[in-house]
């Protein structure tokens, strides 16, 4: 990142002096002023002050020059940007835009990210709309990173896991004997802001209350602590986040219309997984490394058929949920992973029986493998299964009987029936009803 003099010095002329290199003769007069014994102490404090004053400007002209090279730039055409992701993001890079983690091409998600690298620089507040999962702090991340208040506090506020009582308390802190066990002043999310970001998530679960009392600090940038009639001055830049329809909510009386235009003077929407399927594999190398060094093992392998179902799954948890899933089948697998190590409520069914050779018994599906010791241990898993389940289908669902039964551990076969999520109570009255039968 360069600085030019634009009125000394022609367009054609390189002579620029490198914002590093200015912020770190800053940093020498700092440390120099800091340790001087010829200077009275105010006024090293004074000349301390005006060194750092001027350190955050020049970093904010840093991020301001950058931001308004790419907000200049010629748009592109409408087939040009679809047609050409990778040369999207190759030009953020070369913007020295910081991703915080995001990657991918997706045009829909790359749209987002040149959005919050126009809005980073600014003050005007951020609604990050998308389903649960889809990384709507990570992208108050990237805005936070990428603005001038990037070494400033960032403060991550969850509005639906607040109690309505406590709330007013967390988002303004409160004066000590404010209530019962208020034993001591205490500051709100919003003064730990100050000078940073504040990011509001599950906004659409703040009562109409609190977002009166929001509404208040975005009009007037000041709080009132709990207790406190002093109005006390902030400076947070607000981001929220919602997975629900804010606008519809709105038309419903159940959110602020006037507070939903306040927030959402930039609105970011981020796509689902599902629409982002040419980076599902990336994601899942990506995560399967992570819950490796995390798990200290080596990566886990995926049969054809489990990387097929990762491939094609609808992912209702979005990211969030494939994160999750890669660290599961990572804990549980031993070298190879499969189907078998997904939870039982999304593992895909047995669609049939195949025949393995002229004259033999017919197999599931599920227990095709791609090793023999992969093949025993699935045979073996649905052989199990189906025991139990025909057990249970005999005695009505009563584990106890099935247990005399099988002259088995009552514990013990419970924790069978919880490995293959077999629930006894669907074979109640199984029995009942069949007697009936004539």
């Amino acid at each position: 990142m360069k600085l030019y003099n634009q009125g000394a010095t022609p367009a054609n002329v390189t002579s620029p002096v490198s914002f590093a290199g200015l912020i770190e003769k800053i940093e020498i007069l700092r440390s120099t002023l800091r340790w001087s014994s010829k200077l009275d102490r105010p006024e090293i404090e004074k000349l301390l002050k005006q060194a750092t004053t001027l350190r955050d400007e020049v970093m904010g002209l840093s991020h301001k020059e950058r931001f308004v090279q790419a907000a200049t730039a010629e748009p592109a055409p409408q087939e040009e940007v679809e047609r050409l992701p990778r040369e999207r993001r190759q030009a953020l890079m070369e913007r020295s835009f910081i991703f915080e983690g995001t990657f991918g091409d997706n045009p829909k998600l790359l749209e987002a990210l040149e959005i919050a690298e126009k809005a980073a620089p600014t003050d005007l507040p951020v609604l990050i709309d998308g389903e649960s999962g889809t990384g709507k702090e990570l992208m108050a991340k990237v805005i936070h990173a990428n603005g001038s208040r990037t070494d400033k506090p960032f403060i991550s506020v969850n509005c639906g896991a607040i109690p309505d009582s406590l709330l007013e308390s967390e988002l303004f802190g409160h004066k000590k004997g404010a209530f019962t066990g208020a034993s001591n002043d205490r500051r709100g999310k919003f003064e730990s802001a100050h000078t940073g970001t504040i990011f509001l998530d599950e906004i659409g679960e703040l009562p109409l209350t609190g977002q009166v009392k929001l509404l208040r600090v975005l009009e007037a940038h000041e709080i009132q602590r709990v207790g406190s009639d002093e109005a006390i001055s902030v400076d947070a830049r607000i981001v929220a986040a919602t997975n629900k329809d804010l606008r519809r909510m709105s038309q419903a009386g159940t959110f602020r219309e006037d507070l939903f235009y306040r927030l959402s003077v930039i609105h970011v929407s981020l796509p689902a997984l599902r629409e982002r399927r040419d980076e599902i594999s990336l994601l899942v190398s990506y995560f399967s490394d992570e819950a490796a060094g995390m798990l200290k093992r080596r990566p886990v392998k995926l049969t054809p058929r489990l990387r097929d179902f990762l491939m094609h799954y609808d992912y209702p948890g979005n990211i969030r949920e494939l994160r999750n899933l890669m660290y599961r089948i990572s804990c549980l697998a031993g070298d190879t992973a499969d189907v078998i190590h997904l939870p039982q409520d999304i593992r895909p069914k047995p669609t049939g029986l195949l025949v393995v050779a002229s004259g033999a018994q017919a197999v599931p599906e599920a227990v095709i493998a791609t090793s023999l010791s992969e093949a025993k241990r699935a045979a073996s898993d649905e052989a199990e299964r189906a025991f139990l389940e025909r057990g249970l289908q005999e005695v009505g669902g009563t584990v106890a009987e099935l247990a005399r039964r099988f002259d088995m551990n009552r514990s013990h076969l419970q924790m069978l029936l919880k490995k293959h999520g077999i629930h006894s109570k669907d074979f109640r009255g199984n029995r009942q009803a069949e007697g009936g039968k004539v």
